[in-house]
């Protein structure tokens, strides 16, 4: 998380070397989960290199809700905040390299960098930001059929395709690998 906002202030570099000095480096393995669905949220992470999955049990079936790869951190954040059981799951998809900030180093920085505006600003940026795109997500579920949805993740998104083992990215698109595979197959026949 640091290192996006570094280049864009400077001035606050006293602080990024804090807390640059306060993450802790982590490497895991595919397949490794970092934080379990019930459980409560203490740390934020940032992804160096590799690939995160967001996933939930729902009714005993495994459903993807989003996938994060370099330079994009994520965290339960109602967990997180609240000090509640998390909604979801968070997983390496491939081997992946983590920058860790714990909670209270997290809500220490967010209350000493929170006094810049610009800083400030460039934090609402990202929430809406991050808003704008799971409600395109979320109306996307209702209004698009699968393979539409396939083909927008193809044109917005296509390194999901070429990083995500095919299990995952159905259960992302909340189909069948199966089903997948024929829609693969019809967009294929039509070139």
């Amino acid at each position: 998380m640091i290192f996006t906002f570094k280049n864009r202030f400077p001035n606050l570099d006293p602080y990024w070397e804090k807390y640059t000095a306060l993450q802790q480096r982590l490497v895991f393995p595919a397949r490794t989960i970092l934080l379990q669905e019930g459980k409560t949220a203490q740390n934020y992470y940032f992804v160096e290199e590799g690939c995160l999955r967001v996933w939930f049990n729902n009714n005993g079936k495994d459903t993807t809700v989003q996938f994060f790869f370099e330079n994009e951190g994520v965290a339960s954040l109602e967990s997180f905040q609240k000090n509640i059981p998390s909604m979801f799951t968070i997983e390496t998809v491939e081997p992946t390299t983590v920058l860790v900030l714990s909670k209270g180093h997290f809500n220490q920085m967010i209350n000493e960098l929170g006094e810049n505006p610009d800083f400030l600003k460039a934090l609402i940026a990202i929430s809406f930001e991050r808003q704008r795109h799971y409600m395109n997500e979320f109306l996307s579920r209702i209004r698009d059929t699968p393979q539409q949805r396939y083909i927008n993740l193809l044109k917005e998104r296509p390194h999901i395709v070429k990083r995500v083992p095919q299990h995952y990215i159905a259960s992302y698109l909340g189909i069948t690998p199966v089903h997948l595979s024929r829609i693969k197959n019809k967009l294929a026949r039509k070139k």
